[in-house]
């Protein structure tokens, strides 16, 4: 019996010692996969790994010159996402690289955008603070494109309701006489 006990034993124990490395392995994979997720998350805060310096915008015209790549970025997120459009929408396309040519005055809209974008300024800072409601929340006294566009790249035409007329109750028509 003993012989058949000696044999077994040394079997698990090579079976152990061989799984070893695969069990290592697989164990390992998920905390490589997380320390690949944190270090993608790192990048973003503390620059884990060098990135290629991002260029500064330019020809910026009616947002402040001294904005980062990602502060850009973020508002013109917001104005896509507002009127419901592409970056390709503004912006043309460089014909050799097929790549859009964000510094480029080439599209109308881009000029048109500017227009825009310096109204809301406008009625924000000029017209908008001049509104003394005390039931208005300060975001219901600032204007965005979104505002008129929500979320199409035209505003779309407002047709008001059909006037109805109230008539306060118990009370007469407008157009009758009381009693």
């Amino acid at each position: 019996m003993q012989s058949r006990i000696v044999p077994a034993a040394v079997f698990v124990l090579v079976l152990t010692v061989a799984a070893q490395p695969l069990a290592g392995q697989q164990a390992a994979a998920p905390s490589t996969a997380s320390q690949t997720a944190s270090q993608g998350e790192a990048e973003g805060q503390a620059g884990a790994r060098p990135r290629r310096p991002q260029p500064k915008p330019v020809n910026l015209k009616v947002l402040p010159k001294d904005l980062t790549r990602e502060e850009v970025v973020k508002i013109m997120r917001g104005y896509a996402g507002a009127l419901g459009v592409e970056c390709s929408f503004c912006h043309a396309v460089n014909a050799q690289t097929h790549k859009l040519d964000f510094p480029s005055d080439a599209k109308d809209d881009k000029t048109i955008a500017r227009t825009m974008i310096a109204m809301t300024r406008t009625i924000n800072e000029q017209y908008m603070t001049q509104v003394h409601d005390p039931d208005a929340m300060p975001e219901d006294k600032h204007v965005t494109c979104g505002t008129c566009h929500r979320g199409h790249s035209m505003p779309e035409h407002f047709v008001p309701p059909p006037e109805q007329h109230h008539h306060p109750p118990g009370g007469a028509a407008p157009d009758q006489e009381p009693q």
